[in-house]
């Protein structure tokens, strides 16, 4: 899957109590110049080497993740471990000293197809290396359901979790697709109709240490 579903993504580290961050001032932070994703490298039934790649926009604000095997699927004759796929990413973003960042937003493009008794859930959960909080995003799909979606979750800012001040935050995210119900019939979640691209776009929130 890509962090889209054609898509999707997320993950911070170390708890941190912010105000509310307006959208229009979420890429507020370090020179654009100074911020570049140095790796990434994935794990999972999901993402498995060299299926996912990654663009980081001119201004350095949000990065995409797409996915090419990110595809949870159920049906006759389809082996049970394709209900569910998963993917572990680990994100390492270069940025200068003096500054914290966030996951400010996630958005999620892809294709369900679900029949009545199916439901499927696409979930990302973000956490830094080192740090014990964590913060979630989560869509749910309820059968019949036969279409493209794109959803945007913000983060809570109550429960937010920030990289850690004085080193380059190792960012990671855990997440999965999962189809659940009535396996007579043909389910799928996450395949976009279009280019069979599942897609996640992180937007980041800064701060100062």
């Amino acid at each position: 899957m890509k962090f889209s579903a054609s898509v999707v993504a997320a993950s911070l580290l170390a708890l941190a109590s912010a105000a509310p961050v307006d959208p229009l001032t979420a890429a507020d932070g370090p020179d654009p110049k100074t911020v570049w994703i140095q790796a990434i490298t994935t794990g999972g039934t999901g993402c498995p080497a060299g299926s996912v790649a990654q663009q980081i926009s001119a201004d350095r604000s949000t990065f995409t993740l797409i996915f090419d095997q990110y595809v949870a699927s159920i049906g006759p004759g389809v082996p049970v471990t394709e209900g569910r796929k998963n993917c572990q990413l680990n994100v390492h973003l270069r940025y200068p000293g003096g500054w914290q960042y966030s996951i400010f937003s996630a958005t999620y493009r892809g294709y369900a197809q679900l029949a009545k008794g199916q439901t499927g859930t696409q979930k990302s959960t973000y956490y830094f290396s080192g740090d014990p909080y964590q913060t979630s995003t989560q869509t749910d799909f309820k059968g019949p359901y036969s279409s493209d979606y794109a959803f945007t979750d913000t983060v809570d800012q109550t429960s937010n979790v920030w990289s850690p001040c004085g080193k380059d935050g190792m960012l990671n995210i855990n997440s999965q697709v999962r189809l659940l119900g009535d396996a007579t019939k043909t389910g799928l979640l996450t395949t976009d109709s279009v280019d069979g691209k599942f897609t996640q776009i992180l937007a980041l929130s800064w701060r100062r240490c």
